[in-house]
């Protein structure tokens, strides 16, 4: 029965039933639509189609007995989101996600499963513990003390499926878990495609502090907080950061900053409020500091910060993709459908061109 697909599809579209009646010129009620996603009718063939059509996704799709739910979803910086606005996005992840998890169970064997840290590092008391807990995940994860080149291409090689989304301006992203009945549950990470990719490295952290860290005794502000001073320890290794700015410093130049800004691969705000963190600046250094970032406006997500950073975008589902066509596992049209491009797209790509 195609019921919860539908409806899904549906939502992750933002339509009401009377809008998705009209969209399809009024071949079937709004009533007989609702009928469908309560599975208590069938659409014929000619509806199913008009239906798949309209809201972007395949008859296969809507016609597919998979079962997957999301759990945990928690989108960030949305207070005045509605209710509407949550079932949409949360039914565009899915939609995504199970296009993913299709590829993947094309090519078996190259599903990386997820690992929770278990070492009590991640048990945060304070939000201090924090900057521990990176320090832990860098060593657990072998990556030493540089900057780390690809948040997304990293998450995604740690079984993490990484999703970039067209939100809305004021949310910054999400955390969730995928589950499928026989399978464990696999971590979702969702970041906003508007933004810049210094804010979506730091969402990727921030995310990812909230898959690892573990909340005894913080109430949910504290807990972001904490989330926030993890994303700029794994981003900005202490040692490393140490290193390069000195343990104490009365003045730093916005222009040391900008070059630093290369290295580390964040916003310059960031290595300020770093700065910080680490006590290289004195509390008058720092107001001082803060104050030229505000008046230029990079303490947003300015376009006028100096080296602007290249979007985040995740390279794993499209390179399963190229590969399941390679292998002969799928069609060039069906790889299409799963990329959401043209035919003629998906030809660029396996040529190694650019559409």
């Amino acid at each position: 029965m195609i019921g919860n697909r539908l409806k899904r599809a549906r939502e992750a579209q933002g339509l009401s039933l009377r809008e998705l009646e009209t969209a399809i010129q009024e071949q079937v009620s709004a009533q007989a639509i609702g009928k469908y996603e309560r599975d208590e009718m069938m659409p014929s063939s000619t509806i199913l189609l008009a239906l798949a059509k309209t809201l972007e996704v395949s008859p296969e799709y809507l016609l597919s007995e998979r079962k997957i739910e999301l759990t945990g979803v928690d989108f960030r910086k949305a207070p005045h989101a509605s209710a509407k606005d949550e079932r949409t996005l949360e039914a565009s992840v899915l939609e995504q996600v199970e296009r993913y998890l299709e590829l993947e169970e094309l090519l078996p064997g190259v599903d990386q499963p997820w690992e929770t840290p278990v070492d009590e590092a991640f048990d945060i008391r304070r939000i201090e513990d924090a900057e521990q807990a990176a320090d832990a995940l860098r060593r657990l994860w072998k990556l030493g003390g540089d900057p780390i080149p690809s948040m997304a291409e990293l998450l995604e090689d740690k079984g993490v499926k990484v999703v970039a989304l067209d939100l809305p301006e004021n949310m910054s992203g999400s955390k969730a878990f995928v589950c499928r009945p026989g399978h464990g549950n696999a971590p979702i990470i969702v970041v906003n495609q508007r933004h810049n990719g210094e804010g979506q490295r730091f969402t990727l952290a921030h995310e990812l502090a909230h898959l690892v860290l573990r909340f005894s005794e913080l109430g949910k502000p504290e807990q972001e907080k904490a989330a926030d001073r993890f994303a700029g320890a794994f981003l900005m290794a202490q040692d490393m950061v140490l290193r390069l700015l000195g343990s104490h410093r009365t003045s730093i130049s916005l222009g040391e900053l900008a070059e630093l800004k290369k290295v580390f691969k964040v916003s310059i705000a960031s290595l300020v409020l770093r700065c910080a963190q680490l006590s290289i600046l004195s509390k008058v250094a720092y107001s001082r500091l803060w104050d030229q970032i505000k008046g230029l406006g990079w303490n947003t997500e300015s376009l006028s910060e100096p080296h602007r950073l290249p979007a985040e975008v995740p390279q794993r589902m499209e390179r399963l993709c190229l590969r399941a066509v390679a292998e002969g596992a799928i069609s060039e049209a069906r790889a299409a459908e799963l990329l959401k491009v043209s035919v003629r797209a998906l030809d660029c790509r396996l040529l190694g061109q650019i559409a």
